[in-house]
Protein backbone atom coordinates (compact mmCIF):
# COMPACT_ATOMS: atom_id res chain seq x y z
CA UNK A 1 0.00 0.00 0.00
CA UNK A 2 1.03 3.62 -0.47
CA UNK A 3 1.66 5.78 2.57
CA UNK A 4 2.52 9.43 3.12
CA UNK A 5 5.41 8.97 5.54
CA UNK A 6 6.94 11.62 7.76
CA UNK A 7 10.67 11.10 7.18
CA UNK A 8 12.10 14.17 8.94
CA UNK A 9 11.00 16.99 11.20
CA UNK A 10 10.82 20.52 9.90
CA UNK A 11 9.32 22.36 6.96
CA UNK A 12 6.46 20.63 5.18
CA UNK A 13 8.06 20.61 1.72
CA UNK A 14 10.91 18.38 2.90
CA UNK A 15 9.16 16.35 5.59
CA UNK A 16 7.06 13.82 3.64
CA UNK A 17 7.67 11.04 1.17
CA UNK A 18 5.35 8.51 -0.45
CA UNK A 19 6.57 5.06 0.56
CA UNK A 20 5.23 1.57 -0.17
CA UNK A 21 4.53 -0.47 2.96
CA UNK A 22 2.88 -3.84 3.61
CA UNK A 23 -0.88 -3.68 4.11
CA UNK A 24 -1.55 -4.28 7.82
CA UNK A 25 -3.82 -7.02 9.17
CA UNK A 26 -6.47 -6.24 11.78
CA UNK A 27 -5.73 -7.56 15.25
CA UNK A 28 -8.27 -8.48 17.91
CA UNK A 29 -10.88 -5.77 18.22
CA UNK A 30 -9.71 -3.97 15.07
CA UNK A 31 -10.94 -3.37 11.54
CA UNK A 32 -9.00 -2.81 8.31
CA UNK A 33 -10.21 0.16 6.26
CA UNK A 34 -9.51 0.92 2.62
CA UNK A 35 -9.02 4.70 2.80
CA UNK A 36 -10.55 7.10 0.29
CA UNK A 37 -9.77 10.29 2.23
CA UNK A 38 -8.13 11.44 5.43
CA UNK A 39 -8.10 14.73 7.31
CA UNK A 40 -5.47 17.03 8.75
CA UNK A 41 -5.38 18.31 12.32
CA UNK A 42 -3.13 20.89 13.95
CA UNK A 43 -1.60 18.12 16.04
CA UNK A 44 -0.23 16.77 12.74
CA UNK A 45 1.61 20.07 12.26
CA UNK A 46 3.07 19.85 15.76
CA UNK A 47 4.11 16.24 15.10
CA UNK A 48 5.84 17.27 11.87
CA UNK A 49 7.71 19.98 13.75
CA UNK A 50 8.84 17.44 16.34
CA UNK A 51 6.75 19.08 19.07
CA UNK A 52 4.16 16.36 19.73
CA UNK A 53 5.46 13.72 22.11
CA UNK A 54 2.60 11.31 21.34
CA UNK A 55 3.80 10.86 17.75
CA UNK A 56 5.65 7.63 16.86
CA UNK A 57 9.40 7.77 16.19
CA UNK A 58 10.51 8.68 12.67
CA UNK A 59 9.86 7.52 10.06
CA UNK A 60 6.16 7.29 10.82
CA UNK A 61 2.72 7.64 9.28
CA UNK A 62 0.62 10.38 10.86
CA UNK A 63 -3.15 10.73 10.75
CA UNK A 64 -5.96 10.70 13.31
CA UNK A 65 -8.88 9.96 11.03
CA UNK A 66 -9.82 8.26 7.81
CA UNK A 67 -12.90 7.72 5.69
CA UNK A 68 -13.29 4.52 3.72
CA UNK A 69 -14.71 1.02 3.52
CA UNK A 70 -14.15 -1.80 6.00
CA UNK A 71 -12.27 -4.60 4.22
CA UNK A 72 -11.53 -7.02 7.06
CA UNK A 73 -12.26 -7.42 10.76
CA UNK A 74 -10.19 -8.92 13.54
CA UNK A 75 -11.26 -11.40 16.19
CA UNK A 76 -14.11 -10.19 18.32
CA UNK A 77 -15.49 -7.75 15.74
CA UNK A 78 -18.87 -8.30 14.09
CA UNK A 79 -18.30 -9.37 10.46
CA UNK A 80 -21.30 -7.31 9.37
CA UNK A 81 -18.96 -4.29 9.36
CA UNK A 82 -17.28 -5.64 6.22
CA UNK A 83 -18.31 -3.58 3.19
CA UNK A 84 -19.66 -0.68 5.24
CA UNK A 85 -18.45 2.85 4.61
CA UNK A 86 -17.24 4.46 7.82
CA UNK A 87 -15.52 7.42 9.40
CA UNK A 88 -12.78 6.32 11.75
CA UNK A 89 -10.68 7.71 14.57
CA UNK A 90 -7.17 6.36 14.05
CA UNK A 91 -4.30 6.35 16.52
CA UNK A 92 -1.91 7.49 13.79
CA UNK A 93 -1.59 5.66 10.46
CA UNK A 94 -4.36 7.57 8.67
CA UNK A 95 -2.07 8.93 5.92
CA UNK A 96 -2.23 5.62 4.04
CA UNK A 97 -4.30 3.66 1.53
CA UNK A 98 -5.18 1.17 4.27
CA UNK A 99 -5.33 1.61 8.03
CA UNK A 100 -6.25 -0.55 11.01
CA UNK A 101 -8.04 0.89 14.00
CA UNK A 102 -10.17 -0.17 16.96
CA UNK A 103 -13.76 -0.96 16.07
CA UNK A 104 -14.82 1.32 18.93
CA UNK A 105 -13.50 4.25 16.88
CA UNK A 106 -15.69 3.86 13.79
CA UNK A 107 -19.22 4.84 12.76
CA UNK A 108 -21.17 4.05 9.61
CA UNK A 109 -21.74 7.05 7.33
CA UNK A 110 -23.54 5.70 4.25
CA UNK A 111 -23.06 8.03 1.28
CA UNK A 112 -22.01 11.09 3.31
CA UNK A 113 -19.49 13.41 1.62
CA UNK A 114 -15.97 12.17 2.45
CA UNK A 115 -14.74 15.58 3.54
CA UNK A 116 -17.62 16.11 5.95
CA UNK A 117 -17.22 12.61 7.30
CA UNK A 118 -13.49 13.11 7.85
CA UNK A 119 -14.21 16.10 10.08
CA UNK A 120 -16.48 14.11 12.35
CA UNK A 121 -14.08 11.58 13.88
CA UNK A 122 -11.40 13.76 15.48
CA UNK A 123 -12.48 17.39 15.37
CA UNK A 124 -16.21 17.02 15.93
CA UNK A 125 -15.55 14.09 18.26
CA UNK A 126 -13.26 16.29 20.37
CA UNK A 127 -15.81 19.11 20.36
CA UNK A 128 -18.59 16.70 21.37
CA UNK A 129 -16.48 15.28 24.19
CA UNK A 130 -15.93 18.74 25.65
CA UNK A 131 -19.26 20.45 24.96
CA UNK A 132 -21.63 17.49 25.41
CA UNK A 133 -19.85 14.95 27.58
CA UNK A 134 -17.90 17.14 30.03
CA UNK A 135 -19.34 20.67 30.02
CA UNK A 136 -22.38 21.79 31.98
CA UNK A 137 -23.88 24.53 29.83
CA UNK A 138 -27.22 26.27 30.01
CA UNK A 139 -29.10 28.20 27.35
CA UNK A 140 -27.83 31.79 27.31
CA UNK A 141 -24.39 30.99 28.73
CA UNK A 142 -21.58 33.09 27.27
CA UNK A 143 -18.68 30.98 26.01
CA UNK A 144 -15.32 31.69 24.39
CA UNK A 145 -14.02 29.59 21.48
CA UNK A 146 -10.40 30.16 20.52
CA UNK A 147 -9.35 29.48 16.91
CA UNK A 148 -13.03 29.54 16.02
CA UNK A 149 -12.38 29.23 12.27
CA UNK A 150 -10.41 26.01 12.68
CA UNK A 151 -11.74 22.49 12.56
CA UNK A 152 -12.53 21.99 16.25
CA UNK A 153 -13.55 25.64 16.59
CA UNK A 154 -16.05 25.23 13.76
CA UNK A 155 -17.42 22.08 15.37
CA UNK A 156 -17.65 23.63 18.84
CA UNK A 157 -19.51 26.65 17.49
CA UNK A 158 -22.16 24.50 15.83
CA UNK A 159 -22.64 22.28 18.87
CA UNK A 160 -22.70 25.22 21.31
CA UNK A 161 -25.22 27.05 19.13
CA UNK A 162 -27.50 24.01 19.38
CA UNK A 163 -27.26 24.39 23.16
CA UNK A 164 -28.30 28.06 22.92
CA UNK A 165 -24.99 29.60 24.00
CA UNK A 166 -23.76 33.12 23.22
CA UNK A 167 -20.45 32.59 21.42
CA UNK A 168 -17.35 34.80 21.36
CA UNK A 169 -14.90 33.47 18.78
CA UNK A 170 -11.30 34.48 18.16
CA UNK A 171 -9.50 34.40 14.83
CA UNK A 172 -6.32 35.82 13.34
CA UNK A 173 -7.96 37.78 10.52
CA UNK A 174 -11.04 39.91 10.04
CA UNK A 175 -11.34 38.28 6.62
CA UNK A 176 -12.66 35.24 8.52
CA UNK A 177 -15.35 37.20 10.40
CA UNK A 178 -18.10 36.39 7.91
CA UNK A 179 -17.23 32.70 8.05
CA UNK A 180 -17.52 32.83 11.83
CA UNK A 181 -20.84 34.68 11.74
CA UNK A 182 -22.27 32.30 9.15
CA UNK A 183 -21.22 29.38 11.35
CA UNK A 184 -22.90 30.83 14.45
CA UNK A 185 -20.34 32.99 16.26
CA UNK A 186 -22.15 35.95 17.79
CA UNK A 187 -19.07 38.09 18.43
CA UNK A 188 -15.94 37.50 16.26
CA UNK A 189 -12.70 39.00 17.62
CA UNK A 190 -9.37 39.46 15.87
CA UNK A 191 -6.91 38.47 18.59
CA UNK A 192 -3.94 39.84 16.63
CA UNK A 193 -5.24 43.40 16.64
CA UNK A 194 -7.25 43.42 19.86
CA UNK A 195 -6.94 42.07 23.38
CA UNK A 196 -9.78 39.55 23.28
CA UNK A 197 -10.45 39.76 27.03
CA UNK A 198 -10.84 43.53 26.86
CA UNK A 199 -13.08 43.21 23.80
CA UNK A 200 -15.34 40.69 25.53
CA UNK A 201 -15.71 42.98 28.55
CA UNK A 202 -16.56 45.91 26.23
CA UNK A 203 -19.13 43.95 24.26
CA UNK A 204 -21.05 42.36 27.09
CA UNK A 205 -21.61 42.55 30.84
CA UNK A 206 -22.32 38.84 30.79
CA UNK A 207 -19.42 36.83 32.22
CA UNK A 208 -17.82 33.99 30.28
CA UNK A 209 -18.79 30.66 31.84
CA UNK A 210 -16.63 28.41 29.67
CA UNK A 211 -13.53 28.81 27.51
CA UNK A 212 -12.42 26.28 24.90
CA UNK A 213 -8.71 26.90 24.47
CA UNK A 214 -6.59 25.25 21.76
CA UNK A 215 -3.83 27.86 21.97
CA UNK A 216 -2.24 27.52 25.38
CA UNK A 217 0.53 29.90 26.44
CA UNK A 218 -0.51 33.23 27.93
CA UNK A 219 -4.07 32.85 26.67
CA UNK A 220 -4.68 30.08 29.20
CA UNK A 221 -3.69 32.30 32.11
CA UNK A 222 -5.82 35.09 30.69
CA UNK A 223 -8.83 32.77 30.35
CA UNK A 224 -8.55 31.69 33.98
CA UNK A 225 -8.99 35.33 34.98
CA UNK A 226 -11.70 35.96 32.40
CA UNK A 227 -14.13 33.18 33.32
CA UNK A 228 -16.70 33.74 36.02
CA UNK A 229 -16.74 31.99 39.39
CA UNK A 230 -18.01 28.51 38.72
CA UNK A 231 -16.54 28.62 35.21
CA UNK A 232 -14.39 26.13 33.32
CA UNK A 233 -11.43 26.33 30.97
CA UNK A 234 -11.10 23.44 28.55
CA UNK A 235 -7.58 23.02 27.23
CA UNK A 236 -7.11 20.82 24.19
CA UNK A 237 -4.09 22.15 22.32
CA UNK A 238 -0.96 24.27 22.39
CA UNK A 239 -0.95 26.02 19.03
CA UNK A 240 1.18 28.80 20.52
CA UNK A 241 4.02 26.26 20.71
CA UNK A 242 4.29 26.16 16.89
CA UNK A 243 7.03 28.37 15.48
CA UNK A 244 8.89 28.50 18.80
CA UNK A 245 11.53 25.95 17.89
CA UNK A 246 12.40 22.78 19.74
CA UNK A 247 14.30 22.03 22.89
CA UNK A 248 13.80 22.25 26.61
CA UNK A 249 13.87 26.06 26.78
CA UNK A 250 10.94 26.40 24.38
CA UNK A 251 9.04 23.79 26.39
CA UNK A 252 9.79 25.61 29.63
CA UNK A 253 8.72 28.87 28.01
CA UNK A 254 5.32 27.36 27.20
CA UNK A 255 5.01 25.99 30.73
CA UNK A 256 5.84 29.26 32.46
CA UNK A 257 3.69 31.35 30.09
CA UNK A 258 0.63 29.33 31.11
CA UNK A 259 1.22 30.10 34.78
CA UNK A 260 0.66 27.88 37.79
CA UNK A 261 -2.75 27.22 39.29
CA UNK A 262 -3.07 25.87 42.81
CA UNK A 263 -6.03 23.67 43.83
CA UNK A 264 -6.88 26.11 46.63
CA UNK A 265 -7.35 28.85 44.04
CA UNK A 266 -9.77 26.62 42.15
CA UNK A 267 -11.57 25.79 45.38
CA UNK A 268 -11.96 29.39 46.49
CA UNK A 269 -13.41 30.56 43.18
CA UNK A 270 -15.08 27.27 42.22
CA UNK A 271 -13.26 27.26 38.88
CA UNK A 272 -12.21 24.18 36.99
CA UNK A 273 -9.75 23.10 34.30
CA UNK A 274 -10.46 20.14 32.02
CA UNK A 275 -7.98 18.71 29.55
CA UNK A 276 -9.12 16.90 26.41
CA UNK A 277 -6.88 14.45 24.56
CA UNK A 278 -8.88 12.02 22.43
CA UNK A 279 -5.93 9.65 22.01
CA UNK A 280 -6.06 8.90 25.70
CA UNK A 281 -9.85 8.88 25.82
CA UNK A 282 -9.77 6.24 23.08
CA UNK A 283 -7.08 4.24 24.87
CA UNK A 284 -8.72 4.20 28.28
CA UNK A 285 -12.43 4.89 27.66
CA UNK A 286 -13.21 3.41 24.24
CA UNK A 287 -16.91 3.42 25.01
CA UNK A 288 -16.77 7.20 25.49
CA UNK A 289 -14.93 7.65 22.18
CA UNK A 290 -17.54 5.47 20.46
CA UNK A 291 -20.38 7.52 21.95
CA UNK A 292 -18.78 10.79 20.82
CA UNK A 293 -18.31 9.65 17.21
CA UNK A 294 -21.77 8.09 17.06
CA UNK A 295 -23.26 11.28 18.50
CA UNK A 296 -21.75 13.60 15.91
CA UNK A 297 -22.61 11.29 13.02
CA UNK A 298 -26.23 11.17 14.21
CA UNK A 299 -26.41 14.95 14.53
CA UNK A 300 -24.86 15.38 11.08
CA UNK A 301 -27.45 13.04 9.58
CA UNK A 302 -30.21 14.98 11.36
CA UNK A 303 -28.87 18.30 10.07
CA UNK A 304 -28.11 19.71 13.54
CA UNK A 305 -24.46 20.17 12.60
CA UNK A 306 -22.86 20.68 9.20
CA UNK A 307 -19.16 19.82 8.94
CA UNK A 308 -17.55 22.48 6.76
CA UNK A 309 -14.77 21.48 4.38
CA UNK A 310 -12.28 24.27 3.83
CA UNK A 311 -10.04 22.75 1.20
CA UNK A 312 -9.59 19.36 -0.44
CA UNK A 313 -6.12 18.41 -1.70
CA UNK A 314 -4.80 15.38 -3.58
CA UNK A 315 -2.26 13.39 -1.58
CA UNK A 316 0.56 14.69 -3.79
CA UNK A 317 -0.04 18.17 -2.31
CA UNK A 318 0.40 17.17 1.34
CA UNK A 319 3.14 19.78 1.85
CA UNK A 320 0.94 22.63 0.58
CA UNK A 321 -1.93 21.51 2.80
CA UNK A 322 0.30 21.27 5.89
CA UNK A 323 1.79 24.70 5.26
CA UNK A 324 -1.63 26.30 4.83
CA UNK A 325 -2.84 24.79 8.11
CA UNK A 326 0.34 25.77 9.96
CA UNK A 327 0.14 29.39 8.77
CA UNK A 328 -3.51 29.91 9.69
CA UNK A 329 -4.66 30.19 6.07
CA UNK A 330 -7.47 27.67 6.40
CA UNK A 331 -11.06 27.51 7.59
CA UNK A 332 -13.01 24.36 8.36
CA UNK A 333 -11.70 20.88 7.62
CA UNK A 334 -8.65 20.18 5.44
CA UNK A 335 -9.07 16.91 3.57
CA UNK A 336 -6.62 14.80 1.58
CA UNK A 337 -7.84 12.36 -1.08
CA UNK A 338 -6.17 9.36 -2.71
Amino acid sequence: MKTVTLIKSGKAEAAFQQIEMPTPSPQEGEVLIRVEAFGLNFADVLARLGLYKEAPPLPCVLGYEAVGTVEEVGDGVDSSWIGKRVTAFTRFGGYAEFVTTQASGIAEIGDMDAGKAAALATQYGTAWYMAMDRAFLREGDAVLVHSAAGGVGTALTQILKQKGCIIFGTTSSEAKFQYLRDNGVDHPINYKTHDYAEEINKISDKKITTSFNAVGGRSFKKDMKLITEGGTVFTYGAASRAGQGGGIFANLGLLFSMGFTHPLFLLMQSKSIIGANMLHVGDHQPDVLSACISGVVKWAEEGKINPLVGESYPVAEIAQAHSALENGQTTGKIVMTW
